[in-house]
Formats: C-alpha cells, structure tokens, sequence
C-alpha cells in the first residue's frame, strides 16, 4: 500500500501526513505510539509507546544511503562505556516508488529531557557529573574499532570533504590532512544529549571521523553562550589542543561562516576569531 507522505526531495515530516507510517509501524512493533508524545523534525519522527519504550522513525533517500548500511543506532549498540538508551529492535521498509527507505528503531526511554535545542542561547547549568559522564562516554567511543565511516549531515566524512569545506571559507598556509580517525558520534549537540542524567542518542550517523569531531561540533553548538563554549574546550582540552583538533574547530567554523552564513547568527563573530586564532597557531606549527 502506497504511504500517503510525498515521496519527493522536498519533504518536511513536521508538516507532511504521516499516519499511515506510523500505523506501519505500530503493526510492524506490535506497539501502540502515544499520539500526545510525538516529536516531528523535517525528516523524522518519535513518539513514546505505551510499552514506556521510544520509537524513532526516519525517512531517507536511497542515494543518501551509504554500501555500510543504514543501522547507525543498531550497531551502537555494542558500544560499552558509552551512555546511551538501550536498543531493543527495528523494522525497516522500501517506500512503494522505491526512492525512499523508512526505518524505525525501538530504545528505552531517555533518562532525562535532551539538554535544549541544537544550537542553545543560554547557559544550562550542567554539574560537574554531567561532564564527567559526557568525558567517559566519549573517550569510550573513541576507543572502540568499527569498519562505519561517520556520516555528519548524512554526508559521508572524507578527507576530501574535510579538505574543500576548510579551504572553501579559509585561506592559509597550513596542511589540512588529518592524521587520526576514529569512531565519533558525527552529530553531537544539545538536542542529541540529556540532563541532568547524561546520555547520548540519536545514532544513525556514528562511525570513524577525525579526532576532535564531536568536540568540535559541541562547542559550534555553544558558541551563542561563551561560558558554554569555554567549558566545552576546557572539558575536551586534549582534543582541541591536537592538530587534527585544530582542523576540525576550521571544520565546524566553515559551516558556520560559509556561504550559507546567517547575517544574525550569534556564533559568528566567535566562530571568526577562533578561525584566526586557529589558522595562525597551525600556520606557526
């Protein structure tokens, strides 16, 4: 039976009809999703079901689809040391005009509510715990082997990607290879992390990325709240301080102040000097 969400490329799930998905989905998870609890995002959707387990169902293209699969939260699973919900099952089907793959994954419930926004604009008062456990998860993570390649974007992460988005917004006299890969969560921000209980979700993008990637990307996502974005570096000082680092801080910075930039966006002027200051520090070493 065709789905009654659009199957073009121009496709928002926050205002799209999608009860036929989620009738799928319940049948297919012999679960009953709350209506009351459900999360819409352009390409997503989660509710609670009445099991008290989530449920995240995603829609993607097929070119959007790497030859590794589309499992990210499934493979996660394996991940010891990192603090995540637990993985309890899947289903996953081909849209009827076959461009477009659907997959729902079943976790436990988060311990906590996601700390705010991707982006935040004020401080949220996080303890000492709190980044405690976020350092021991992600030094985990990292310690961890996988054949996955991180998807940031749903793009595929290469040197070559890492190479034109830096040299796209900056000039310099400085290498841009990246010495250290190794696995990352590729979407670390404060909508993808709770408090005051840690725990880190929203998996389908992890794999091997440079080091110093979801340091980067957390701090990117702080940058509006200055005192945020100083304890970020602070807590991930080893990252920041490493070349590759550095490289990624130019990453992130070139996102923020590409061609795509927002004349309001509060991160830019910090984005700006903290490109600076990187660009000399890599130009002197």
């Amino acid at each position: 039976m065709a789905l009654s969400v659009s199957t073009g490329q121009d496709i928002d799930l926050r205002v799209q009809p999608v009860a036929e998905v989620l009738d799928r989905v319940e049948r297919s998870l012999q679960v009953r999703l709350l209506p009351n609890t459900a999360v819409r995002k352009r390409r997503s959707v989660g509710a609670r079901t009445e099991r008290d387990t989530w449920v995240r169902i995603e829609r993607r293209l097929l070119d959007k689809i790497t030859s590794q699969g589309w499992n990210g939260t499934e493979c996660a699973a394996c991940l010891e040391g990192v603090a995540q919900p637990a993985w309890q099952g899947c289903v996953v089907w081909r849209d009827a005009n076959g461009s477009v793959l659907w997959r729902a994954d079943e976790t436990d419930l988060l311990p906590d509510p996601p700390v705010g926004n991707a982006i935040l604009s004020r401080a949220p008062g996080l303890l000492d715990e709190w980044w405690e456990a976020l350092n021991a998860s992600l030094d985990a993570l990292a310690s961890h082997k996988t054949s996955r390649v991180a998807t940031p974007d749903t793009v595929i992460i290469t040197q070559a990607l890492v190479s034109e988005s830096i040299r796209g917004v900056f000039s310099g006299d400085f290498d841009t290879t990246v010495d250290r890969w190794m696995p990352g969560h590729a979407d670390l921000n404060w909508a993808n992390v709770t408090a005051p209980v840690f725990s880190l979700f929203d998996w389908e993008d992890w794999g091997n990325a440079p080091l110093g990637l979801d340091s980067a990307s957390l701090w990117a996502s702080s940058l509006a709240v200055p005192a945020l974005a100083d304890r970020v570096r602070h807590e991930r000082r080893s990252d920041f301080e490493s070349r590759d680092g550095k490289l990624m801080t130019l990453f992130v910075c070139s996102k923020i102040l590409g061609p795509y930039a927002h004349p309001e966006d509060p991160r830019l002027e910090p984005a700006r000097r903290m490109a600076e200051q990187v660009i000399d520090q890599l130009e002197g070493g």
